[in-house]
């Protein structure tokens, strides 16, 4: 099968460098075949890639005065994870930086491409915010305040030298400091790690910056994800540095994480879309029953959601309360088929995962 090439609102800026999603630019990325996949539970504890971001509070200092209101506004969303269907050989995973025009998604099985140029219909009133929490959405904005709305944030990274957004949470960890997010708001697959590594959680509620904003000091992912961007394998775990002396846990709080939960049931899924029709100032919500990947390219789950680029990252949860904003996290937003979008697919939280989050939550 021959690999696509898609569509790039802001190719110019961007044509040539890296990325699955952590880069919106250029050519789709690849998937291994499903075949020769090693199953996600499989993986062991040893095998964790690990970048120490910063070294030094002037590291940190350094991060924090670059990250201006301007800058922030300025961040292009990062596109959705692609999924090919075909192996074509070696180089580093692209995908598409859209910066307003449509969602950056992954041509489907059978070859044909979406119109990404399109303008997508909304449906009905969906994108309006609801006083009482939908169990049954693929796009609302969440007013209800409560936990969800300060453990859930904005995720600013640089990628050779142009700004991103991602999305991401706090969880509850040993040293009061993890995010989760996608592997591919943190590392380029089998390229390089993004810098100025930032997580703003509660952004845009009464204020952009509201609980301050806290760096990366060391990332992980797993290493099926560093060596070839294995899509079941989009997972980052970010151990962040303390913010005038506080960890995040303590200033936001955090949601629960869990591993090998049995498949399907209801799920919500939060994140900061910054394509239309999103703008990413606000977070988002969708809610449904999770459904296997009907391609069987992955052992991902889909959840009925039209969130575009800059979602990525995003925490699903399980066992959700809309009255308090709390869950439990059991995967994120990862990535979407060309030819279906209102489904977003995020990875199944199993061994591999609970060993990445171990060791970050001891860094």
């Amino acid at each position: 099968m021959t690999l696509s090439t898609p569509l790039l609102a802001a190719a110019p800026l961007l044509a040539g460098l890296i990325g699955p999603a952590l880069l919106g630019a250029a050519p789709a990325r690849q998937q291994a075949d499903p075949s020769a996949v090693v199953p996600a539970h499989t993986v062991k504890r040893s095998d964790i890639v690990e970048h120490v971001a910063a070294r030094s509070a002037a590291d940190h200092r350094r991060v924090l005065d670059y990250w201006t209101p301007e800058r922030m506004a300025k961040a292009l969303p990062i596109g959705l994870l692609d999924i090919v269907t075909d192996v074509t050989g070696g180089g580093d995973l692209l995908s598409g930086v859209t910066g307003g025009a449509g969602v950056r998604t992954t041509p489907e099985v059978t070859g044909r491409k979406a119109d990404l140029a399109l303008p997508r219909k909304l449906m009905g009133s969906h994108h309006l915010a609801a006083a009482r929490p939908d169990t049954s959405t693929i796009g609302s904005r969440w007013i209800t305040g409560g936990q969800v709305a300060r453990t859930t944030g904005r995720v600013f990274l640089t990628v050779a030298g142009a700004d991103f957004v991602c999305s991401a949470s706090t969880v509850n960890s040993a040293n009061k400091d993890v995010v989760v997010t996608a592997g591919h708001c943190v590392k380029d697959g089998a390229g390089e790690w993004a810098a100025n590594w930032t997580f703003v959680p509660g952004y845009g509620t009464n204020g952009l910056r509201p609980y301050g904003q806290y760096t990366a000091r060391r990332m992980f992912v797993a290493g099926p994800w560093s060596r070839s961007g294995d899509d079941n394998y989009d997972v980052g775990m970010v151990a962040l540095a303390t913010s005038h002396g506080r960890h995040v846990a303590d200033v936001v709080g955090t949601q629960k994480i869990a591993f090998n939960g049995g498949r399907g049931g209801q799920a919500f899924g939060f994140g900061y879309p910054a394509d239309p029709p999103y703008d990413g100032d606000h977070l988002v919500y969708c809610a449904g029953r999770l459904k296997n990947d009907p391609y069987g390219q992955t052992r991902d789950q889909g959840l009925g959601c039209d969130m575009t680029a800059g979602a990525s990252g995003g925490p699903w949860m399980t066992g959700f309360d809309t009255a308090s904003g709390k869950g439990t996290i059991t995967s994120l937003s990862s990535f979407k088929y060309s030819d279906d979008q209102r489904t977003m697919y995020g990875p199944y939280f199993g061994d591999a995962v609970k060993a990445l989050f171990d060791t970050a939550q001891h860094a």
